[in-house]
Order: structure tokens, then C-alpha cells, then sequence
């Protein structure tokens, strides 16, 4: 506010007259009102298909069922065969301690799984390293197709024990044979697999790779190596089952440690329970590498 004091110019004595005058106040925005958060409305949740459910649990839990009915009617008479009860006994005793160690040739089944599978990732792991990019050279020139289809048709039918005496010829060891043997009998099915995946590419493709002017190893690895990884990941699955089922008579005929060699001793020792304990436990482990495998070519599939 500011003061202003007036003298009369004809009157001195006057006394003087004070006016005020307020100073104007700068004009303050107006407070903004809260902005309401906008509310997201959730979609409502999905009811659970319990015929979906059902459908996926129930067949697997009746076959089971149904096994085991079998299995309990046909042991109804004692004999030779062990009852459901009396196997699951014997599995119980078994696990609570798999993985013991009473010398070179008395050890827990959890290391003859693992020795077996050992066995069985080295002679598919070289199994792979070969036949895959075999598969590939096969599948891509027409000369070498040629020269080495007739090779395959004639080595693939042959029994892969019948590959286990050459490799105790060569190696003149156990260990080694049925490492041979697995890659003997795993190679077949990535190479053709393989090789056919790379025969079904489209030939636009190869035709934008030579406008492009890629080199051999840009196509390979930029446009067939994706376009063939389904073929390729079947073969892969199909060579691990026939791999897994192998090792176990491989095992049988060398000795050593190994799921297959752990059979064998037990029918020497006429124990039956430890016969279908093994059983299932083959089955089992072929059942995850299987799903793990199914599992992973799903996840490179590009079908969509």
C-alpha cells in the first residue's frame, strides 16, 4: 500500500490530507485441482477348464491303474513274481540309500544311472558333433548325397550290438565299446533327419543368399541352420531314445557300472524286485530326456 500526503496551496495551515492507495497484488494462478487417477479396469479372470484338467490327469492315472490291477491279479498266486506290495517295499529300502558305496562292483543304483547316463552323453554328445554337420553337407550338395546315401542305407539297419565287438577290438575296453556303441547307433537319425531338413528348404531362400552373395558359411548358419533346427531337434530326440535304450544291453555284455550291468547282476541274484525296480526306472529317465527334448524343440519351433 502506498501513502500520499496533500498541502493546499492556499491554505498553509491546512492540515495536510493523507491518501492511501493500494498497490495491485499480482494475480496468483489458481491451485490446480488433484488429477483423479484413471482407474484400469482388470479383465475378469479366466475360469479353470477342469475338462481340460481332467483330461489331461485322468488317462494317465487310469493306464497307471490299470497296470497295476494286472499286475496284482496276475500275482494273486504265490510264485516267482513279486507282488505290487512287495516291489514298492523293495523300492523303498532301495532309494532311502542310493547312492552308497561298498566297493567297485557294490554301489547304489543312483550311481549306475548316473554312470549309464554319463556313457550315454559322451557317445551322443560325438554322435552330434559329426552327424549334424554330416547332415548338413549331405543335405546341401548333391555329389556327396549321392556318395554317401548308399552308406547310410546299408550301415543304418544293422543291430548296434552288433557294433559292440568291433569296439572291444579296437579299444580293448569296456568302456570305450559302449561309448562306441551309443554313437554308432546315434548318428543315423541326426544325419538323415538332418540331411532332409536341408533338402525341404525353399529355394527362395537360397536364391536371396546368392543375390546377396553370401558366402557358404553365412547361408548356413543366417538361412538353414533356423530353417532346419526342427528336423535337426527331431533327430537329436530320436537318437537319445535309441541311445538310452542301448547302453542298458551294452552294459549287460561289458560289465562295469551301469544301470545295464546292475540288471544283469540282479538276475544272477534272482532278485526279481530289483529286476522291475530297475525297469521302471529306465523308463522313467527315457521318459524326462524325452520331454526335455520335446521341450526344447517347442521352444526353437518357428512354425508360428
Amino acid at each position: 500500500m502506498v501513502s500520499a500526503v496533500f498541502h493546499s496551496p492556499t491554505d498553509p495551515a491546512a492540515e495536510p490530507v493523507s491518501v492511501s492507495v493500494a498497490t495491485p497484488q499480482p494475480l496468483s494462478r489458481p491451485a490446480a485441482a488433484p488429477s483423479a487417477s484413471p482407474v484400469v479396469e482388470r479383465p475378469p479372470r479366466a475360469g479353470i477348464d477342469w475338462r481340460a484338467v481332467w483330461m489331461r490327469v485322468l488317462p494317465p492315472v487310469l493306464g497307471l491303474g490299470l497296470l497295476w490291477l494286472v499286475w496284482f491279479v496276475a500275482t494273486l498266486k504265490p510264485g516267482p513274481f513279486p507282488t505290487p506290495a512287495e516291489t514298492w517295499a523293495a523300492a523303498v529300502q532301495l532309494f532311502a540309500d542310493p547312492f552308497y558305496r561298498n566297493g567297485p562292483n557294490d554301489q547304489g543304483i543312483g550311481w549306475n544311472v548316473l554312470n549309464s547316463l554319463q556313457r550315454v552323453g559322451l557317445g551322443f554328445g560325438l554322435a552330434a558333433a559329426v552327424g549334424i554337420p554330416l547332415g548338413f553337407v549331405i543335405g546341401r550338395f548333391e555329389f556327396a548325397s549321392r556318395m554317401l546315401s548308399p552308406l547310410i542305407s546299408l550301415l543304418k539297419p544293422v543291430s548296434p550290438l552288433a557294433w559292440l565287438p568291433i569296439g572291444l577290438l579296437v579299444f580293448k575296453s569296456a568302456n570305450p565299446a559302449a561309448i562306441w556303441t551309443i554313437f554308432i547307433c546315434s548318428i543315423w537319425p541326426m544325419v538323415v533327419n538332418t540331411a532332409v531338413g536341408v533338402q525341404r528348404v525353399p529355394q527362395d531362400y537360397l536364391n536371396v543368399a546368392r543375390v546377396l552373395r553370401l558366402s557358404e558359411w553365412k547361408l548356413v548358419t543366417r538361412i538353414l541352420f533356423p530353417a532346419v533346427l526342427p528336423y535337426m531337434l527331431t533327430g537329436v530326440r530320436l537318437s537319445v531314445g535309441t541311445a538310452w535304450l542301448v547302453i542298458v544291453a551294452a552294459e549287460m555284455l561289458t560289465g562295469g557300472v551301469g544301470i545295464g550291468f546292475w540288471v544283469w547282476d540282479e538276475w544272477n541274484n534272482l532278485n526279481v524286485r530289483h529286476i522291475l525296480i530297475a525297469i521302471f526306472v529306465i523308463g522313467i529317465v527315457g521318459l524326462l530326456l524325452e520331454w526335455a527334448l520335446m521341450a526344447l524343440a517347442r521352444r526353437f519351433s518357428f512354425d508360428d
